[in-house]
């Protein structure tokens, strides 16, 4: 008869391994919360734990918030969809089952071997320069360094016009002719491109194509759309995709980008500038040897000549 405890208790870290399908299946329902009473104090969200509170102990040894946030930290054990306190339990769990199997290994002499020391070398190595990394960015990316950017970046744009659009595209040039003669004759342009148009993309928003440049649309469409005038329709136009009937409802000369709609931009601009000069200064200021270079290829002697 199977071991009931067992099998009530799955490794963590095979809960682990199975996440993201565990996470859709166990997360909770959403439920709204109860109304506090008008009387009722508004609840203080609970101070976090200290880096160094035990939250458990294996074989003696204890696992800390700290140890808990570094795992957290760790791509592999991204949790989406997971309410706090449930992802916490799953933490722990992950941590203990790491930490029995790690002792474990540690009593095996699994850590003594040339093969592991090079490992743990590694990826010390490795650890060390991502948070020295991570330290640089935080140095680099400064408002003034921001600002900075953001102004070079504007001057150097040049002025581009825009074009806001709608067109009816469908399957010959006779069926464009009825509907440009529709349209002239005072229909409403909206209303025959969602009666009309092939474009399942712009059909239902009655043709409109937002505002676009010239680079953004093939080279038929796009020359005979910048040479009309706001309010005007076009007469049939053939493109690889049909045949379109244009209206330009408004043009204009492109805004420049705001700063916020840059800054994620020159910020990530900025962390790998950064981060890129640092690696260079600091292996042309190191001492070099490469030992693993090819010896140069012998000069084959010149056959004598009779």
């Amino acid at each position: 008869m199977p071991n009931t405890a067992l099998l009530r208790r799955a490794s963590a870290l095979a809960v682990m391994i199975a996440m993201p399908g565990f996470a859709l299946a166990q997360a909770p329902q959403k439920t709204p919360a109860p109304t506090p009473a008008a009387s009722t104090p508004a609840a203080t969200a609970p101070a976090e734990p200290a880096p160094d509170t035990v939250v458990a102990t294996v074989n003696g040894k204890p696992i800390t918030q700290g140890d808990l946030a570094n795992a957290a930290d760790d791509p592999a054990l991204s949790l989406p969809g997971v309410d706090e306190a449930q992802k916490k339990n799953l933490l722990v769990d992950y941590m203990v089952d790491l930490r029995v199997g790690a002792q474990a290994a540690e009593a095996a002499k699994v850590g003594d071997t040339p093969e592991f020391k090079r490992k743990l070398a590694y990826f010390r190595d490795k650890l060390l320069l991502d948070d020295y990394l991570e330290q640089e960015a935080k140095r680099a990316v400064t408002p003034e360094a921001e600002h900075a950017i953001y102004d070079q970046t504007v001057k150097l744009m040049k002025p581009e016009e825009e074009v806001h659009a709608r067109h009816i595209l469908v399957d010959n040039e006779a069926e464009a002719k009825k509907i440009a003669a529709r349209i002239k004759g005072g229909e409403d342009f909206a209303k025959v491109a969602a009666e009309t148009s092939k474009d399942p993309g712009s059909k239902a928003e009655g043709g409109d194509l937002g505002w676009f440049t010239k680079e953004r649309m093939v080279p038929d469409f796009a020359t005979a759309a910048f040479a009309m005038k706001a309010g005007q329709v076009s007469d049939p136009i053939k493109t690889q995709f049909g045949w379109h009937v244009i209206k330009v409802e408004e043009k204009r000369t492109k805004p420049q980008p705001t700063f916020d709609e840059l800054k994620e931009q020159i910020d990530q601009h900025l962390i790998r500038k950064s981060q890129q000069d640092m690696i260079l200064k600091l292996r042309s200021e190191a001492k070099i040897e490469r030992t693993d270079a090819p010896p140069a290829a012998e000069t084959a002697p010149e056959p004598k000549k009779p």
